[in-house]
């Protein structure tokens, strides 16, 4: 049911009581507030997209790409390690492997020397579980080195390794 307009006293209608008065204001509204918007979003569009950027952020931004952080290593012990053969086999597998641990800088990597003996125990509990079988392939060495990294960070925390590389790896 539609409500009517109020009336003066007189029972006229009120001004600005008039039908769709109101209707028309709020409509004049909603158009000027959705230009408005689009107009903003606009402008927020062109600053972030296509603005190009001055030649002072562009050779900052380059010189940031040239910059190469130095890398420091640590190399560890030779390991020669009896791993777990077969049932059927005669003599008892063994691994020998090199090892070198890639850290952020000098610094971490001066925190990690002391705990190399740590390190190689780790090493040498995983390693000798190891089966010819988990060698072989490339797979088997990239699970080897996740493996490894894994569990030098886990005896050094908080320092951080970046990366294990093996120098050498001889099963025999």
């Amino acid at each position: 049911m539609a409500k009517k307009p109020k009336a003066d006293e007189d029972g006229a209608p009120a001004e600005g009581a008039a039908e769709g008065g109101g209707k028309k204001k709020k409509m004049l509204i909603l158009i000027v507030a959705g230009v408005v918007l689009l107009a903003g979003g606009g402008g927020a569009g062109w600053f972030f997209f296509l603005k190009k950027p001055s030649a002072e952020q562009l050779a900052a931004a380059e010189a940031a790409k040239n910059v190469k952080k130095p890398v420091s290593f640590v190399e560890m012990k030779d390991m020669l390690v009896g791993i777990t053969g077969g049932p059927q086999q005669e003599r008892q597998p063994v691994i020998k492997i090199k090892v070198v641990l890639e850290a952020a800088d000098a610094k971490v990597a001066d925190e990690i020397k002391p705990l190399l003996p740590r390190v190689e125990d780790a090493f040498q509990v995983f390693l000798r579980e190891l089966r010819p079988a988990d060698l072989e392939g490339s797979a088997g060495m990239y699970r080897l080195r996740e493996e490894l990294l894994r569990r030098v960070n886990v005896t050094v925390s908080p320092a951080k390794v970046d990366a294990v590389l093996f120098k050498e790896l001889l099963v025999q």
